[in-house]
């Protein structure tokens, strides 16, 4: 099969031959069909720090998929040759604690598609059938069924906190901030704010449904607040861009009592004021991932019930490129311009 591959600790991918991967008796192959490039990917392309310390090689990478199940292992059960499907990148084990509580997002032993063990950036890929995901709804397109992932981030994030009537502020106009605004509108938020330095990707927020975006590279949150006459500040923080500035900026304008979700991952260490954290009563928490398998169902059920936001999401995609035209695809997301960036596997 063709195949992206990391062929040992340096930079870059080769789209080369590489082995069918096989089927185990408790797996399901399944013919990949579209992929969505991730900044883990980037990373690992780029064989940064972060990669060369969490990336073991040879590696295929890729996470994010959408497929067409082609054989099955003999122990499947619900899973069938024909269906079409994305899949949760998290391998857990099963028998720790969080495990066996029901906590599966928190397994202390998870191993991620793509990056500890071959992933989805080929023709096709094998996982356990426990992480499929079936799509039963036919508007599920490939390109959408490809952004699964992403859009489990966004969801996880977002409903991280109640936002029935609640200030917004989102840290971060990447594909995931976006999708963000789109499920904190669906969840009843009453102000959406949102900050980038990219015009491109604040333009898209607009479309999006956000209520007001800022350009940190000349705004201030501080701006917004009063913008939407917000007298005490927002009540609910999503952090997705993993930099420092944002997130002091984001505690400097919470309102007593605010809760933050953190899901922008940083790649060094960021002193906040802690004092104000206590003293305001904020709360911090937290993401990496989706719940398995909570957050699947919300997101399916949110775009069959309302079209605005299937539209919405899907409207996130801004390039669908052959995947033989991969290097042009990750140099558009490593830009941080546009939306999301899924490649086709149907034209290699």
């Amino acid at each position: 099969m063709k195949a992206l591959f990391k062929s040992g600790p340096q930079a870059g991918f080769e789209l080369v031959d590489r082995p069918e991967p096989r089927t185990g008796e408790g797996d399901v192959k399944i013919k990949v069909m579209t992929t969505g490039i991730c900044g883990t990917d980037l990373h690992i392309q780029a064989w940064d720090p972060w990669a060369q310390e969490n990336i073991p090689t040879p590696l295929i990478p890729g996470h994010e998929f959408y497929g067409e199940v082609v054989e099955t292992g003999s122990l499947v059960r619900d899973v069938q040759v024909g269906d079409r499907v994305s899949g949760e990148g998290h391998i857990v084990c099963g028998t720790c604690r969080n495990c066996r509580a029901g906590r599966r997002q928190m397994c202390i032993r998870t191993v991620s598609v793509g990056i500890q063990r071959d992933g989805a950036f080929a023709e096709y890929v094998v996982i356990p059938e426990t992480n499929v995901w079936v799509h039963r709804d036919p508007s599920i397109t490939p390109e959408l069924g490809a952004i699964f992932d992403p859009f489990g981030n966004a969801v996880h994030t977002a409903l991280s906190f109640p936002l029935v009537g609640e200030d917004v502020l989102i840290t971060g106009a990447g594909p995931i901030g976006l999708m963000a605004i789109a499920v904190a509108r669906h969840a009843g938020a009453r102000n959406i704010a949102i900050t980038d330095i990219s015009a491109s990707r604040l333009d898209l927020a607009k479309r999006m449904g956000a209520d007001m975006t800022i350009d940190v590279s000349h705004e201030r949150m501080a701006e917004a607040q009063e913008q939407l006459r917000l007298t005490e500040g927002f009540d609910v923080g999503l952090e997705m861009s993993g930099r420092a500035s944002a997130l002091r900026e984001m505690i400097d304008n919470m309102t007593h009592g605010g809760r933050i979700a953190l899901l922008g991952l940083p790649t060094e260490d960021i002193a906040i004021n802690w004092g104000k954290v206590v003293t305001h009563m904020l709360t911090l928490k937290g993401i990496y991932g989706r719940e398995m398998f909570e957050t699947w169902y919300a997101m399916s059920a949110m775009l069959q019930s309302n079209p605005v936001l299937h539209e919405a999401i899907s409207g996130v995609i801004t390039d669908v490129l052959p995947a033989a035209e991969w290097e042009r695809g990750f140099e558009s997301a490593r830009h941080g311009t546009g939306g999301k960036v899924v490649l086709d596997w149907r034209r290699i």
